[in-house]
């Protein structure tokens, strides 16, 4: 009996340490610094976005559509998205590349560029975006992300 206690400790430690990993795992840096700016970026599917939302800006909602989000803010308490210019690739794990042209959205104050995007189920992409901050200066961001139409 106390081994059989025993063994089911340690794979109750086995599943929590697995949990903390994963948990870890899933924490994904979305931004990056240059100086007074952050960059922040993200990629989401087409769904994400609520229909009349996509009807405004015109925007394509489908299963097989992402959209590349980028903001410039300010570092210290900038949470309103700056104007900025930005061109970018996304190349997957065979090295086939794909240009990225993002459209700005402005809503009120905010600014964001939004780039449409058309994946495979599971495909992983490499994103490199240059991005010309309001300051004038040109800076590149990369980021991979695993895209799936769950």
């Amino acid at each position: 009996m106390k081994r059989i206690l025993v063994a089911a400790a340690s794979v109750v430690l086995l599943f929590l340490s697995i949990g903390a990993a994963a948990q870890q795992a899933r924490t994904i840096k979305s931004y990056t610094d240059f100086g007074d700016y952050r960059v922040v970026y993200s990629v989401f599917n087409s769904d994400f976005i609520q229909p009349e939302i996509a009807q405004q800006y015109q925007l394509v909602r489908a299963k097989d559509r992402a959209y590349v989000n980028v903001s410039v803010v300010k570092k210290e308490g900038g949470a309103r998205g700056l104007s900025a210019e930005m061109s970018g690739t996304a190349t997957n794990l065979i090295q086939q590349s794909r240009p990225l042209k993002f459209k700005e959205i402005r809503e009120g104050d905010a600014v964001y560029y939004l780039a449409p995007l058309r994946f495979e189920d599971e495909e992983t992409l490499t994103f490199n975006v240059e991005v010309t901050l309001p300051n004038g200066k040109s800076e590149k961001i990369s980021f991979r992300r695993k895209l799936d139409r769950g």
